[in-house]
């Protein structure tokens, strides 16, 4: 497959950064297709939350339910991405519990399990104009997207936003809880052998403290018609 007749974006950035959000707005802003890999993880945590397998302890039991496992993004009957486990589409309150939050990173940190999946999210590049965002999207799964973004904010601002994301937090957390947990998911996902999260060389860094969801979304927005034929 000739990917030169596709375009990617990619975004990258630590957790609560607002990267899902940019993505799903830059989608709509382009007509794009906006892909999430972390979703992509949080399916395989929910399998084996299902699977009753703990990925910490246990990793090699998730590897070994791999080659039964088939996960891909399929346009629904609104032409919107929606992502399929195993023929059937998973929803959003699967994928978001706490449950499946707590565990995600040590899913996502298992080498094997992450070479597989490279495989999947790669895929979805057949859809045509594809906003992915992820921690390794621009740097390890799609090296050669056309824009690269790396999108953060300072650990408190983040915590904030966390914080109203509030499905994913226990309900009696506190800012600095959230500010304390959202720091050791960036030490494990900057730690990780097997692609850390990084800025790829060639991408953008945007700080968003300060700015509003809107403003974010149009300075990417702008930069990239500025560059569409």
């Amino acid at each position: 497959m000739n990917h030169d007749n596709f375009l990617q974006i990619a975004i990258d950035g630590p957790a609560a950064a607002g990267k899902s959000t940019q993505a799903r707005m830059l989608a709509e802003k382009l007509g794009g297709y906006y892909i999430n890999t972390g979703d992509m993880y949080r399916a395989l945590a929910h399998a084996a939350l299902q699977a009753g397998i703990d990925p910490e302890k246990n990793p090699e039991k998730l590897l070994a339910l791999l080659p039964e496992w088939e996960l891909e993004y399929q346009l629904d009957k609104e032409n919107q991405p929606q992502l399929y486990f195993n023929g059937k589409p998973i929803a959003q309150d699967k994928l978001r519990n706490p449950q499946v939050t707590a565990i995600v990173s040590q899913v996502a940190r298992i080498p094997q399990l992450r070479e597989w999946m490279l495989d999947k999210q790669r895929r979805s590049r057949k859809l045509g104009l594809v906003i992915m965002e992820g921690r390794d999207i621009g740097s390890v799964v799609l090296p050669e997207a056309k824009f690269k973004f790396f999108i953060t904010a300072s650990p408190m601002e983040r915590a904030r936003r966390r914080l109203a994301q509030s499905s994913e937090v226990s309900s009696n957390a506190s800012l600095e809880q959230v500010a304390e947990e959202l720091q050791k998911r960036d030490f494990i996902d900057s730690n990780r052998e097997l692609a850390p999260l990084r800025q790829a060389d060639d991408a953008i860094k945007i700080v968003t403290d300060g700015m509003s969801k809107e403003e974010v979304s149009e300075m990417l927005a702008d930069m990239v018609r500025k560059e569409l034929p």
